[in-house]
């Protein structure tokens, strides 16, 4: 199939169709086919939406019965049980056993809109309009979210001022103690200039940034920074949790607790559109309607949400995680680090970057590698990073071949 239908009629805002200029029409596990026959492994993961692979079946079997037996699939945010079982199974089984305390708000299927959401909660909740962001971040492309995003040519299209955020250096620019004696210093400082703000907005790692990996230190250094000055501390998970760092939250390795956690992407489990905000309840000060949207009552996503869920509970994606997090560790390592000395790599679980320092060289090697058959992407600054982020349940020998992939492209293309 070829795609003259989408180029004469999508809109050219379309993006990785361009890097994957292939017709695609069969997914399972995490094998992607082509339209004409030719399977492709992915190491792209729906953008991190597939941590449980494509189709996965326990997910797809809840899903096919739900949908078998007429239940409710569009509600708005009525009362439903699908959101009752949804609910009752993240509050006892993932957020009460980890001691935390969190209510449940479902601000409408984007992660963006849940960064949205916890926007104007944290405004709300102290009075002040300033935001902190960390460069190099990503947190959406809708106005707010979008203020907080640091690339300038995803800013550029905005075409308003982005205003009420402050962007702070990050750990990895000038070392983590001087990132937060910056943050201190300018909040202490009454000719700073710098307004404090109602919420530090941090992802523990940068995954569009290039894959940087906060260390525990310095995030525990954020949690103390905001509970001193009053600050609410937004986690922004919508990439990096539901276990691919290897445990679901991204935070728990720190033993820090935010006050609000953001998550999307595989909260729904199945690629479905799904995203939630978990407020501590002093926080939770919403009017009713004050922040809604026709999307936010997604039954089937809460009911593969629910299943996915109980993959989790059951240890199986934890446990595999760290087995995979220590193959690719030691592949990159031993294989790839000798291909390209000067390249760094970085990573935590199932989440990993080679940094080649150089966007057309990293361009090079993910065009090969998916003439070779893997999909793969790219990230960080001038898209320099090759990232690789895989299903968390991928085959161990699917993902070897993966990663020979990438080793074969990169002795081809440089």
């Amino acid at each position: 199939m070829d795609t003259t239908v989408f180029e004469r009629y999508e809109s050219e805002v379309r993006s990785y169709c361009r890097t994957f200029p292939v017709v695609f029409d069969y997914a399972k596990g995490s094998i992607v086919r082509s339209s004409d026959g030719k399977d492709y492994l992915d190491f792209f993961n729906g953008a991190g939406a597939l941590n449980y692979g494509h189709n996965n079946d326990f997910i797809k079997g809840r899903l096919l019965d739900y949908l078998q037996s007429d239940a409710i699939v569009h509600s708005l945010d009525m009362f439903t049980v699908a959101k009752a079982e949804f609910i009752e199974y993240l509050e006892e089984h993932i957020i009460a056993p980890r001691g935390l305390d969190y209510k449940v708000q479902f601000p409408g299927p984007t992660g963006t809109n849940a960064v949205e959401a916890a926007l104007k909660l944290a405004r709300k909740v102290t009075g002040r309009s300033n935001i902190f962001a960390l460069n190099g971040c990503f947190h959406g492309m809708t106005l707010g979210s979008l203020a907080l995003t640091c690339d300038l040519e995803k800013r550029a299209g905005a075409g308003v001022a982005l205003h009420d955020v402050t962007h702070i250096p990050a750990p990895y620019q000038f070392g983590e103690d001087l990132a937060l004696k910056f943050i201190t210093d300018t909040l202490d400082d009454c000719h700073s200039g710098i307004e404090k703000p109602a919420a530090i907005v941090i992802e523990t790692v940068q995954a569009e940034g290039g894959i940087h990996v906060f260390s525990n230190r310095y995030l525990q250094g954020i949690r103390n920074i905001c509970t001193k000055y009053e600050i609410l501390m937004v986690i922004d998970d919508i990439q990096v949790g539901c276990g691919r760092t290897g445990s679901f939250f991204s935070f728990e390795r720190a033993g820090v607790i935010p006050d609000i956690e953001i998550l999307s992407k595989s909260i729904s489990g199945y690629g479905l559109p799904f995203a939630i905000d978990l407020i501590k309840p002093e926080f939770d000060i919403w009017k009713p309607a004050e922040h809604n949207g026709t999307f936010r009552g997604n039954q089937l996503a809460m009911v593969a949400g629910k299943a996915a869920l109980e993959l989790v509970v059951s240890g199986a994606i934890e446990d595999g995680v760290h087995e995979r997090e220590t193959l690719v560790e030691t592949f990159l390592t031993k294989h790839i680090k000798p291909l390209v000395p000067d390249a760094e790599i970085r990573g935590i679980g199932l989440i990993w970057g080679i940094d080649v320092h150089d966007g057309a060289k990293a361009k090079a090697i993910c065009d090969r590698c998916f003439e070779k058959g893997l999909i793969i992407e790219r990230a960080g600054r001038k898209d320099a990073v090759v990232k690789i982020m895989p299903s968390l349940v991928i085959p161990k020998d699917q993902l070897t071949q993966g990663l020979e992939i990438i080793a074969e492209a990169i002795k081809e293309t440089l």
